[in-house]
């Protein structure tokens, strides 16, 4: 009986692991070097990719533009290598680059929306050391730590916590003083040839149609 108990919990340790996010961390000097103030005042903005087939929530980003702007993009797919990361959290995301996260996500099948809320000094700074001190997110888990760090943040309580990010979407919308615009793009569906050559635009200047 002992050796099934133990037997058991190896088991669950190991399916535990296994569903764990690799934990990313960027060097002190790549953040420092990399880091944007973003100008007056202090905001937040949740990004989320809806189907534009059937409407279904693809994935959840939190923006915040305090101190420095962060992008929390837990377990997202968007890089670039003048963007360091550390567990999910991206920094020096200058108006450039994050254009260049937006068409990535914006294509044929997805469109953006893009809710941004005016927050104190006060507030922008405790979101920032949330999702700083979050670690890294496993795969579908993106509205779910979103919305519990939210959650947890004065004047955010009423989007509660939920898996969903369209429900998450629907939740801040409610929240007073909220901005809401949409981008849409007929990019192909197959963004990785978008990602390379955004890491190239960004290196060489070029091309032209990603640095307007």
């Amino acid at each position: 009986m002992k050796l099934q108990k133990a037997f058991l919990l190896l088991t669950v340790l190991t399916v535990l692991s296994a569903c764990a996010a690799p934990s990313v961390w960027a060097p002190d000097d790549a953040v420092t070097r990399a880091a944007y103030a973003p100008p007056p005042p202090p905001t937040v903005t949740l990004l989320t990719a809806i189907s534009n087939g059937s409407g279904a929530g693809g994935h959840s980003s939190l923006m915040i533009d305090g101190a420095q702007r962060l992008m929390f993009d837990p377990a997202g797919s968007w890089h670039h290598p003048n963007v360091p990361e550390r567990n999910d959290v991206l920094y020096g995301m200058t108006p450039q680059l994050y254009g260049f996260y937006m068409d990535y996500h914006a294509r044929e099948t997805y469109h953006m929306v893009v809710q941004e809320i005016q927050v104190s000094p006060e507030t922008a700074a405790r979101l920032s050391q949330a999702v700083q001190q979050y670690g890294s997110v496993s795969a579908a888990r993106c509205a779910l730590s979103i919305s519990r760090v939210l959650s947890q943040t004065p004047g955010f309580e009423s989007i509660g916590v939920t898996w969903s990010p369209r429900r998450i979407m629907n939740r801040f919308e409610d929240l007073p003083g909220v901005r809401t615009s949409r981008v849409y793009d007929d990019d192909s569906d197959d963004n990785l040839e978008l990602l390379q050559a955004q890491a190239r635009a960004e290196r060489y200047g070029l091309p032209e149609e990603f640095t307007n």
